[in-house]
C-alpha cells in the first residue's frame, strides 16, 4: 500500500507556528503515474497537506473557506527533504510554505471556518 501522507518529524511547535521536517520518498502515492520517467508532486497535494497538517496542529480550525496567495516557485521530486512552516496569522488564517535549504518552493494563506463546541 502506497503512503499519502510523508513522514514527518516536528522541528519547532508554539501556539501559533509549527515547522515539520517531511520525507519526500518515492512510495508516495501521488507520484504514480505522475510523470513516470520525471516524478513531480503535484500543487493539489502540496496543498492538501498544509489543510492536513494544519488540522494536526491546531484543532479548532473545521473547514477551509478559502485559498489565497498560491504560489508554485519550484518543482518538488521525490527524495527530497523539505520543511513545512505553519505560522497561526489570524484565528481563521493559517501561512503555509515549502521549503529546502532555505528556498522556498510553494507557499499560501488559507482561511478557515472555526469549530463550534457546545
Amino acid at each position: 500500500m502506497t503512503k499519502l501522507y510523508p513522514d514527518s518529524q516536528l522541528l519547532s511547535q508554539s501556539a501559533q507556528e509549527v515547522i515539520l521536517q517531511l520525507g519526500i520518498t518515492p512510495d508516495l502515492h501521488w507520484f504514480s503515474g505522475h510523470f513516470p520517467d520525471a516524478p513531480v508532486l503535484a500543487g493539489v497535494v502540496q496543498l492538501d497537506w498544509a489543510i492536513h497538517y494544519a488540522r494536526q496542529y491546531f484543532p479548532d480550525l473545521a473547514q477551509p473557506e478559502s485559498i489565497e496567495v498560491l504560489k508554485f516557485q519550484h518543482i518538488i521530486r521525490p527524495e527530497q527533504r523539505l520543511q513545512l512552516q505553519l505560522q497561526r496569522t489570524a484565528i481563521q488564517t493559517v501561512l503555509f510554505s515549502y521549503s529546502r535549504d532555505e528556498v522556498k518552493l510553494a507557499s499560501g494563506r488559507i482561511k478557515w471556518s472555526l469549530q463550534h463546541h457546545g
